[in-house]
């Protein structure tokens, strides 16, 4: 009950629009989000590169529904490239699709990403199409694998979610491309017919995943905080002689950062997902409904900094 509010408060404008405003709400949220301007999620990004972290910077914000929206969000996205490939960071982005203009105008939301892809190209920094709910995944695949994959190779990639029932054979289609997928949980609300709705079904189908990925695909970001799968990707990884530079752990930024830090001591790649911009608070609701347990962690360490200011 508990996550399934969280998810509807997600989709709450009003009360974003008074969160936003909100001085221990904007505290909470930088636990997660690296500021509202590119400025300060580049100084993240410095801060994790001099850790031996690399990172995927991620503008927040989707279902954009004008051109003129569409256009500004790839705007932004090209600058990130521009800024990582000027400062040298040791980084990539991570883009949305509705964020581009798929539901306002498909053809714009290609145009937008082909722009965004061929600057990236330029540059060579690797762009990740990021998964949103289950309305958009048949779609996002398709561009993926008939539009993208085919014209940029390597410098683009996908995400898949262990939550959704379809995962298995979009995974074994992606792997036999060889595309690069980064496989998460899932952070949306989706009905039972498309999604597992008990968490143990959903570790089941990730250790599934995580395992095929490791062992036959391209590069893949397994992307958890959870240290009994992560304890089984290595342990895979280690049974099956597969080597550390062929995949990378990733996390989200301020989500065990000790074990990140941990996972790089001991020779791993480790990526942290870096969200910015105006738009943090439904994607702080979304990261709260993931874990609930989150909620006291941030709160304590949020009262912890006060006491010590």
């Amino acid at each position: 009950m508990l996550r399934a509010g969280l998810l509807y408060l997600s989709e709450q404008p009003s009360i974003f629009r008074f969160i936003r405003s909100n001085a221990l709400a904007k505290k909470l949220s930088s636990r997660f989000v690296a500021g509202e301007t590119l400025d300060t999620a580049v100084s993240a990004v410095k801060e994790l590169n001099a850790q031996g972290i690399t990172a995927s910077l991620d503008l927040l914000g989707e279902s954009v529904h004008s051109a003129e929206a569409a256009r500004a969000a790839a705007g932004t996205a090209t600058l990130m490239l521009d800024r990582i490939a000027a400062l040298k960071l040791k980084a990539n982005i991570s883009v949305k699709l509705t964020q581009f203009g798929l539901d306002a105008d498909p053809k714009l939301c290609a145009e937008n990403l082909h722009r965004l892809l061929d600057r990236g190209r330029e540059l060579g920094i690797f762009v990740r199409i990021d998964m949103e709910s289950t309305e958009y995944t048949q779609r996002t695949l398709e561009l993926f694998s008939t539009d993208l994959r085919p014209a940029y190779g390597d410098g683009v990639g996908v995400v898949i979610q262990s939550m959704l029932r379809r995962s298995k054979v979009d995974v074994e289609q992606l792997v036999a491309s060889q595309a690069r997928v980064r496989l998460c949980k899932g952070a949306y609300q989706e009905p039972p017919t498309v999604a597992f709705p008990d968490k143990r079904d959903v570790d089941r189908s990730y250790s599934e995943l995580m395992e095929m990925l490791l062992e036959r695909g391209n590069y893949p970001g397994i992307a958890t905080h959870d240290e009994a799968l992560i304890a089984r990707a290595k342990g895979f990884a280690k049974d099956h002689a597969i080597g550390r530079e062929r995949f990378e752990f990733q996390m989200l930024y301020g989500v065990r950062r000790d074990l990140q830090q941990r996972l790089v001591r001991e020779g791993y790649h480790v990526r942290v997902y870096v969200p910015f911009g105006t738009q943090w608070y439904p994607y702080l609701m979304r990261r709260l409904a993931e874990r609930p347990a989150n909620i006291a962690f941030i709160l304590g360490n949020v009262l912890k900094e006060g006491v010590r200011s």
